[in-house]
């Protein structure tokens, strides 16, 4: 065998060594770089879906808040409805005459009962009722027209023997239907039926 030989063996077996180690190195890469897609792809698709439940979340929230607000306001409007409702109610209390006296009487006439003994009773009502409350009183002995009182009607009735008053005024008698009616009330109004 001649040195040439030889020499082009060892070319030979380095070329197919070399060729190997490159075809080796090839196959690497190729590994590396579809391990590295693939992770890239795993990771874009963990970040889509982080980003699409976030996106869910933040929908929900600004849904439920959409809702708690449009709730806010419909009880807002509901409670401006009803206080509506309330003045008009007060304001035709405030003005009504058919019926004045007779309910005025009813409400002393039940204020009496706590000061059937008492020498003498103080009513107070309301500055526009002043005549009529005087009229009324002319026919209870022992009561005398003490003063005014802010509200919409009827008597406020007082002893100093007894230490009781009594407050049977229209507004009273207003505060109690109106919380015995509240619920009938806004069933009517809002037809929740």
């Amino acid at each position: 065998m001649s040195l040439d030989t030889v020499v082009e063996d060892i070319r030979d077996e380095a070329r197919a060594r070399a060729e190997q180690i490159r075809s080796d190195a090839d196959e690497r890469a190729d590994r590396i770089v579809a391990d590295a897609e693939a992770d890239a792809d795993d990771i874009l698709e963990e970040r889509q879906q982080a980003v699409e439940q976030q996106i869910e979340q933040e929908r929900e929230q600004t849904l439920s808040s959409a809702k708690l607000e449009a709730k806010q306001m419909r009880l807002e409007a509901r409670r401006d409805v009803l206080q509506d409702v309330r003045e008009t109610v007060e304001q035709r209390i405030a003005t009504m005459d058919e019926g004045r006296e007779d309910l005025t009487r009813a409400l002393l006439d039940d204020a009496a009962t706590e000061f059937a003994d008492d020498a003498t009773v103080h009513v107070y009502g309301r500055a526009d009722d002043e005549a009529l409350l005087t009229d009324i009183l002319a026919d209870y002995d022992g009561y005398d027209l003490a003063g005014e009182r802010d509200c919409l009607g009827g008597v406020v009735v007082e002893s100093e023997r007894s230490r009781v008053r009594v407050n049977n005024t229209f507004d009273s008698v207003l505060d109690d239907v109106w919380e015995d009616s509240l619920r009938d009330i806004s069933t009517e109004l809002f037809d929740e039926r």
